[in-house]
């Protein structure tokens, strides 16, 4: 038998490109096309923003407008009541960048404690956090409206931020995950060394915890900056509303709304996400992906 009888012929490996070429194209069709359906809610916000009030709602399909009407942002900056939208602005940087904080920071100690801390109780402790996972949101907000109300707390940021400085039970998890992944054996020679749970924690655990924690952020800054109910109930000075507070008390069903101008805020509103994605997406990707893969 020849040798050239057993490679394969020209037409087949052009035939096998081309089924190649035909499915790479339909690929990244198909995705396109999910992605511009996925992005079509933001790029419509965006293009809307610079439509003039008559427009916005005569070509509503059309993402480009057919006169940039610049107006929309100035109108929507100045705000409402005397009080401008970089004011609210402030409110939610404070409200996110804190609460950021001091949750991710509480979930990653409580997280070292279950990882790596024996105490009495701690199987029954850790059961009782993930079941507060599949308590609703609403059955809380009565009881914790009565203490922080009692206390004189309402209308300030302490009822905002405190409760977060028991940590998040999903980002307390996500940590755990992370930390059994890390060898036992590192704090067994940090413990050699006379290094206790503290100096352990910071000095062994946590600059491993890096991607983790994170990720951890992100997420915890996209939920509070979107945060709509919390600050909606216990925020009732303008001077303290947050944007997405804001943004529903610019629409006034007794009068005219100045929905270019809302759009242009909500606009705006999506640029300090966008750079936190954009910045942390490395990070985002990792942290995911290493703490699906650890465990025990």
């Amino acid at each position: 038998m020849r040798v050239d009888a057993l490679k394969p012929s020209r037409d087949t490996l052009t035939a096998d490109r081309n089924r190649k070429l035909l499915r790479s194209i339909t690929y990244h069709v198909f995705i396109g096309v999910v992605g511009f359906v996925m992005l079509y809610p933001i790029l419509w916000l965006v293009g809307s923003s610079f439509k003039g009030p008559d427009e916005i709602w005569t070509n509503t399909a059309a993402l480009i407008p057919q006169t940039f009407y610049f107006e929309n942002y100035a109108n929507g900056w100045a705000g409402y009541g005397g009080v401008s939208f970089a004011t609210f602005f402030k409110n939610s940087i404070i409200y996110a960048g804190l609460g950021t904080i001091i949750q991710v920071t509480a979930s990653a100690v409580v997280a070292f404690g279950f990882a790596r801390v024996q105490f009495t109780g701690k199987s029954f402790w850790f059961a009782v956090m993930m079941l507060t996972l599949m308590l609703p949101i609403q059955v809380q907000i009565i009881p914790q409206y009565i203490v922080f109300s009692r206390l004189g707390w309402l209308n300030t940021f302490l009822p905002l931020l405190l409760p977060r400085f028991g940590g998040s039970a999903f980002f307390i998890f996500m940590i755990i995950q992370f930390i059994r992944g890390i060898p036992i054996e590192l704090d067994e020679a940090a413990q050699i060394d006379g290094c206790g749970k503290v100096g352990i924690f910071f000095r062994i655990i946590l600059p491993q915890l890096q991607p983790a924690v994170i990720t951890a952020a992100i997420f915890a800054f996209y939920w509070t900056w979107d945060d709509f109910l919390a600050p909606l109930i216990y925020l009732n000075n303008p001077n303290l509303y947050t944007v997405s507070v804001a943004l529903r008390s610019f629409a006034d069903p007794a009068a005219a709304t100045d929905w270019g101008a809302i759009f242009a805020m909500a606009s705006l509103s999506l640029v300090p996400v966008f750079v936190v994605f954009v910045a942390f997406q490395r990070y985002l990707v990792e942290g995911i992906a290493t703490t699906g893969l650890h465990g025990s």
